[in-house]
């Protein structure tokens, strides 16, 4: 006779086993590569099995993310390090349903950023941080790889633009290229965080020096051949402040302050100077026409703005351009995908309300990496201030920390500042806690 529990008792183990074994190294390891993958992707995995299949994509790695965190739950030590202006952003998000004038492009919207968020999160508690770095330069590396050898498939091979991939074909005239990015801006993104991670690996030992010379000579070739002028900025943002984060963590202990509060000030006569010849600054780089464009763009918004602007219209992340009020905004003829920069997009979606939150939540996010970055032994924090100060000069003329791969990478990038700098590690409830090992 069997008793019935007995039946249910091997598939309880097989479900045991598959937990175990997806907490382990490996496994988390090539999870967390797919997960970047996908996410930095993600216009190709659309453009090749369309929405629904990248949903479903979407869904199981949440699944397989949400089981190797059950089965390596008693190693991970979360609380306090959730950072609360996060929590406060999506929660606002969330609630918006109730005043959206689109309800349902609402829910789905939140939805699909809650899923993006719990990627981060697993990259930020399921994986240390050289790990994720490491992780994030194997994927750069075939997507970018990908991106280069498609263009010339398309440019000079078969001498045909490829529509389904957005891709034009004009590697052969110098570019710009859009690669598995779908546009140059986010194609030059991916170029941009390359480089950051392909140095960081060699400074930490992660890679040999041929495997970073050669990863590096690829991300550059990307860099140049996608022509963004928003890239060109955030790269040029980057250089001053990789050196003056190494001059800072080379300065005895009792100048880094001093440092720092003198960094500060050239950082504002720095954006002055610039904000007063912007105009040059837009010439020199190529930038004129992309000016223009979001220009006209954020008028329209502001029109908009004003209906709506302390709760705002209601968020959906990425643009619905068949309902109302995103029919009456296009950009060259066309309707346009996002408000192409994030803070007015912010203000559109989610009100004054919703803005204050996300620049509290990357204001504060970014000094924690940036004071950790300059005071910690480790290089490899030095990865998370230049991510986030990427998405953030990026953020000024594209909305892609709204959604999808860079809003699971801010969302990453911040979980893992707080570990360090969170306030609520002071009180006495986890003083007393077991310290969080550094990652190595």
């Amino acid at each position: 006779m069997t008793i019935p529990g007995e039946r249910r008792d091997p598939p309880r183990r097989y479900l045991s086993a598959w937990i175990g074994f997806s907490a382990g190294g490996t496994f988390s390891q090539a999870l967390t590569v797919a997960i970047l993958l996908y996410a930095l992707g993600i216009h190709t995995v659309r453009a090749l099995i369309g929405w629904p299949g990248s949903v479903a994509v979407l869904a199981t790695l949440v699944v397989l993310s949400s089981l190797s965190l059950f089965g390596a739950r008693h190693r991970i030590e979360w609380r306090g390090i959730l950072p609360l202006s996060l929590l406060a952003l999506f929660g606002f998000a969330a609630v918006s349903v109730f005043w959206s004038q689109y309800t349902w492009v609402t829910v789905g919207g939140v939805f699909y950023a809650l899923a993006f968020g719990a990627l981060g999160m697993y990259l930020a508690l399921g994986r240390d941080l050289v790990q994720v770095i490491r992780a994030t330069g194997d994927a750069l590396r075939i997507l970018l790889t990908v991106s280069l050898s498609l263009e010339v498939l398309s440019g000079i091979l078969v001498d045909q633009p490829f529509p389904f991939l957005s891709i034009q074909g004009n590697i052969a005239h110098g570019g710009p290229i859009q690669g598995v990015g779908g546009t140059r801006n986010f194609l030059g993104f991916l170029a941009a965080l390359a480089l950051i991670t392909f140095a960081v690996e060699w400074m930490t030992r992660s890679i040999s020096q041929s495997t970073a010379v050669a990863s590096g000579v690829l991300a550059l070739l990307t860099l140049v051949f996608a022509s963004s002028p928003v890239t060109a900025i955030a790269v040029l943002v980057l250089v001053v402040a990789a050196i003056a984060l190494r001059s800072i963590r080379r300065a005895p202990p009792e100048r880094k302050a001093v440092m720092q509060w003198v960094l500060l000030v050239l950082v504002l006569v720095g954006g002055a100077l610039a904000l007063g010849a912007r105009d040059r600054l837009w010439a020199a780089i190529g930038a004129t026409s992309d000016v223009e464009t979001r220009l006209r763009l954020w008028t329209d918004i502001r029109s908009l703005i004003s209906l709506h602007s302390i709760a705002g219209w209601g968020f959906t992340g990425a643009w619905q351009s068949d309902v109302f009020p995103f029919t009456l905004l296009s950009t060259g003829g066309r309707p346009s995908e996002t408000g192409l920069g994030a803070f007015f997009d912010t203000w559109f979606q989610l009100g004054l309300i919703g803005l204050v939150i996300l620049l509290a939540a990357g204001g504060l996010a970014l000094l924690r990496a940036w004071l950790t970055a300059s005071d910690h032994p480790i290089v490899a924090y030095v990865w998370p201030a230049l991510v986030l100060l990427l998405i953030a000069v990026t953020a000024l003329a594209e909305s892609y920390v709204l959604f999808e791969s860079n809003l699971m990478l801010f969302v990453a990038v911040a979980t893992i500042t707080a570990r360090k700098r969170s306030w609520r590690l002071r009180l006495p409830h986890f003083e007393h806690g077991t310290d969080l090992p550094d990652p190595r």
